[in-house]
């Protein structure tokens, strides 16, 4: 295969289909859509279409942890754009889990905040989509782990030491991983956060175990000790038991999901996903097909999945065009990338196939992606599409295929990475190339505070 990365120069459909053959690649593309547009059953509540936003965190919360005027913009504009799947982002459930100090963080003094964040995105969405258009609804419920900075600055909070990402995530020489008793009083705090999630109003929570947070550290943790570390069994036990808890605490109120890393592109043991040679990287989906089928047999009807460390590994999770300033250029063709998100969640769904399996990673083909994301669901290896940082860039993305059956190559996401850019020198995040009026000015804020 061949292993130079190269930028989006394509134009026409027939240009990436001869790119992803020369690639030897199973990526296909189709010309008819339309399976995009179908909706599809969930524990008896309808999604109207197979397009979903995936969780892309805007750090435009209050330091209390409500949603800030930023946050209600992204929402409603994501709503009105006529999405069948709101996934919110990313809301940590302690004080100390939060990887900004705008990130959304819910407890019971804040709750009315997100119930007014809920409804009025749903009524923008009948707005955009009639009376009877409603969004099937997911708030993802985390704690950052060794990406914690609740104040501004590091603080980690780790599964077990990694010799290669303590260094550069702020790990004090010998600093002691997070406790299986206090793992035990975490999973009591996402009961709770769940639990007020299903009051406030939303269908689903995501119990977050991706990007490697300190849930999705503990599914690689082969060399920690206790409960939660060494075997796969205690490794994926957080996870398990923490479906059973919240099950237990909500019935039949609540549906329950996860947005899963099944690869981390990591090397082995400090790595999931791999092959457990040491120093691996080599995708190896033994012991995370095993996890989604355990997950399945729990009653668990949906499953959002993802790869890589955005930290770390970026091109893993989101192939793109442009590194951050003082980033890596890929080791290999984006389309490469693609398909390798693409063939992971293949994996998922044929392991699984009764399970609605939303499939990431398609922002870098731009106005192809629909076509793209057709393919995979006429074939079998994906239950709905999902978008994260083409929903910054073009919100009304889903409305536009309803409408015209095509999407607006001006406006879609060029993967620059400048949305993270924003994100990395702290300020709000969004799209600065397609939403610049809002968001180039805190862009540029930011780049002089590092002057």
């Amino acid at each position: 295969m061949e292993n130079t990365h190269k930028r989006f120069r394509y134009s026409s459909l027939s240009e990436i289909r001869k790119d992803a053959v020369e690639l030897e690649l199973a990526l296909g593309f189709c010309d008819d859509i339309s399976p995009l547009l179908e909706g599809v059953d969930l524990l008896g509540r309808t999604i109207p279409n197979r397009l979903a936003i995936n969780p892309m965190e805007g750090c435009d919360g209050t330091r209390g942890g409500e949603p800030g005027e930023l946050t209600f913009r992204r929402y409603h504009r994501f709503a009105r754009g006529g999405a069948g799947l709101l996934w919110f982002e990313a809301t940590a459930v302690v004080p100390e889990g939060r990887a900004n100090p705008r990130q959304l963080y819910l407890h019971k003094d804040n709750s009315d905040a997100f119930r007014e964040l809920l409804d009025s995105s749903l009524r923008e969405a009948r707005k955009g989509g009639g009376e009877e258009f409603r969004p099937l609804t997911v708030l993802q419920l985390t704690h950052s782990g060794r990406y914690s900075r609740p104040d501004g600055s590091r603080a980690p909070v780790i599964a077990f030491p990694d010799p290669l990402l303590d260094p550069g995530t702020g790990v004090a020489a010998g600093q002691q991983p997070i406790t299986d008793a206090e793992l035990e009083q975490l999973m009591d705090k996402f009961v709770d956060a769940a639990i007020l999630a299903r009051d406030i109003g939303f269908d689903a929570v995501d119990l977050k175990h991706c990007h490697r947070y300190l849930p999705s550290e503990l599914l690689a943790a082969h060399t920690r000790q206790g409960r939660f570390g060494g075997s796969l069994e205690n490794r994926t036990r957080f996870l398990l038991e923490l479906v059973d808890r919240i099950k237990e605490a909500t019935g039949d109120s609540l549906i329950i999901t996860t947005r899963l890393n099944v690869y981390d592109g990591h090397p082995y043991p400090y790595g999931w996903g791999v092959k457990p040679e040491e120093g691996s990287t080599e995708v190896c989906l033994d012991e995370p097909l095993w996890l989604v089928r355990q997950l399945a047999d729990k009653g668990i009807k949906l499953i959002n999945v993802t790869a890589g460390n955005p930290y770390y590994t970026p091109h893993i999770n989101r192939p793109f065009d442009i590194a951050l300033p003082g980033g890596y250029t890929p080791p290999e063709h984006p389309l490469a990338g693609v398909n390798r998100l693409v063939q992971i969640t293949r994996k998922v769904q044929e392991t699984v196939p009764e399970v609605l399996v939303l499939a990431s990673g398609y922002s870098w083909l731009r106005q192809f992606f629909p076509n793209a994301g057709a393919y995979s669901l006429r074939h079998g290896w994906a239950s709905l599409i999902g978008v994260g940082r083409q929903a910054f860039a073009y919100p009304s993305f889903a409305r536009d295929l309803l409408e015209t059956g095509g999407l607006a190559p001006e406006q879609c996401c060029i993967t620059c990475s400048r949305c993270t850019q924003i994100m990395r020198t702290g300020g709000q995040a969004g799209c600065p190339v397609r939403d610049r009026e809002v968001y180039l000015p805190i862009l540029q804020e930011g780049l002089a505070k590092q002057e």
